[in-house]
Order: structure tokens, then C-alpha cells, then sequence
């Protein structure tokens, strides 16, 4: 059985199939997976389940990278990449 998983717009990412997941001491976390459900897991850094998405990213307006980044180069020209006029 093959694994998939979906980075979800500004959400979780979102993972189908069987695998195991370990932390950081290699220690199996336990879940119970919903049948026709994705298990997902907290890309924003602020979910109370973590690794568990809980849903905050979208109480805190969390955006994806190539969002949140679009959005700092739009109001920081010269830290997007653009080379600012020495004074």
C-alpha cells in the first residue's frame, strides 16, 4: 500500500495509508486512524495536540510558505530578493 500525502492550503497536511509514526526518541505515537479520514498532523506550530492538527491554523490565520512569504516580499521589497539603493 502506497502513502500519500496532501500539504492542504494554509492547513495540515493531511495523510493517507499505513505508516508509523515515531518521535523524536523513536518512540511509536499512538493513534487511532478514522475510517475514510486522513490522520493529520500541525504544520502551523500552534495546535494543543500536537503532532495532531487541531484545527487553530485557522483561528490564528496561519498561510503556507509560498503565501506567507509572497505577503513579507510585498510589503519588504529589499528582503525579497531585490538589492536596495545604498545611501
Amino acid at each position: 500500500m502506497s502513502i500519500t500525502i496532501k500539504v492542504r492550503k494554509d492547513g495540515p497536511y493531511a495523510i493517507e495509508g499505513e505508516f508509523t509514526l515515531i518521535d523524536h526518541e523513536g518512540n511509536p505515537i499512538p493513534y487511532t486512524p478514522k475510517p475514510g479520514k486522513p490522520m493529520t498532523l500541525c504544520r502551523c506550530g500552534a495546535s494543543s495536540k500536537k503532532p495532531f492538527c487541531d484545527g487553530t491554523h485557522s483561528k490564528i490565520g496561519f498561510k503556507g510558505a509560498e503565501e506567507a512569504a509572497a505577503a513579507f516580499d510585498a510589503t519588504h521589497p529589499a528582503a525579497g530578493g531585490e538589492k536596495s539603493e545604498p545611501r
